[in-house]
């Protein structure tokens, strides 16, 4: 069994939780509830933590392009070297900095359109699987094969390109 060590992250999983349980198996015999809710309680820490592993690389992999620690900055928006106060002083630096955002931006550009989708959902919008799968119209099952192959795809091309995680 998992273990969640953040007071507000634990309370967020078992109101998840609870929300799954109610709207899923509501009309179930009450006597079902606890087995249930034990498997979805299981299932949605294991959730937490798949996606902080994955947040977690990216973010890694993003914040190496930032030069400091401003949390507003967004590596993948369009850089104006000229007047960008977070890009590299050194012109070698820009050059580095612009063409790796490059290959990321064109990697994701290349996924099949729903691990985009699914991929910028869950990743770039902060959304949990149900509420993308809401979005994209499917199942939860989906939403995670669809992240998944995402995730391979991307680390490999950007292995490929000399880019490490």
């Amino acid at each position: 069994m998992f273990a969640v060590h953040h007071e507000e992250s634990a309370l967020d999983i078992v109101q998840d939780a609870m929300m799954k349980l109610a709207e899923k198996y509501g009309d179930r015999p009450a006597n079902e509830w606890p087995m249930l809710f034990q498997r979805i309680l299981q299932n949605t820490i294991r959730d937490f933590y798949r996606r902080s592993k994955v947040r977690s690389l990216w973010t890694t992999l993003l914040s190496a392009l930032s030069p400091n620690d401003d949390e507003d900055y967004d590596p993948l928006e369009t850089i104006d070297s000229a007047t960008a106060t977070n890009a590299p002083q050194d012109p070698q630096g820009q050059l580095e900095q612009s063409q790796i955002i490059g290959i990321i931006e064109k990697e994701i550009q290349a996924l099949p359109a729903r691990q985009r989708e699914a991929f910028l959902l869950r990743y770039w919008e902060d959304m949990d699987v149900a509420e993308t799968a809401a979005v994209m119209g499917c199942s939860e099952g989906s939403v995670k094969t669809h992240c998944s192959r995402a995730n391979h795809t991307l680390a490999a091309a950007l292995k490929n390109k000399g880019i490490s995680l």
